[in-house]
């Protein structure tokens, strides 16, 4: 954060919360809104914690729940079906929605050089 940036505020007359909830928090949604897709990611993309702690297949997130039908699609387990691996690319592509949706309601705030100009040196 620039010194100058926070001098000209304090000189507008801003309070430190305003500076802090106007100035800074605006210069920071870049990498904030960083972090939050990098953790939604992750979150929507996790596996191995929920295949161990789960135990009731109705609870299942669609990663594993995708998952356990390839596995029956592919090895003709109880319940295998043509049409099931056709259902398994089904769910894949819808489970993706979301997090496309995000990524695109997101991107605006991904700005390089934000503060380049707000200063003259």
């Amino acid at each position: 954060m620039p010194d100058a940036i926070l001098e000209a505020a304090r000189i507008d007359g801003a309070g430190e919360a305003a500076i802090f909830f106007r100035i800074v928090l605006r210069l920071l949604a870049p990498g904030l809104v960083t972090v939050v897709l990098f953790t939604l990611v992750a979150t929507w993309n996790n596996y191995f914690l929920p295949l161990i702690m789960l135990n009731d297949p109705d609870l299942y997130p669609s990663t594993v729940g995708l998952a356990s039908w390839a596995s029956q699609a592919v090895g003709g387990g109880a319940g295998a079906d043509s049409d099931l691996l056709a259902l398994v690319v089904t769910g894949s592509l819808l489970s993706v929605v979301p997090l496309m949706v995000a990524f695109l309601l997101l991107q605006r705030y991904w700005q390089s050089g934000l503060t380049s100009g707000g200063v003259k040196q």
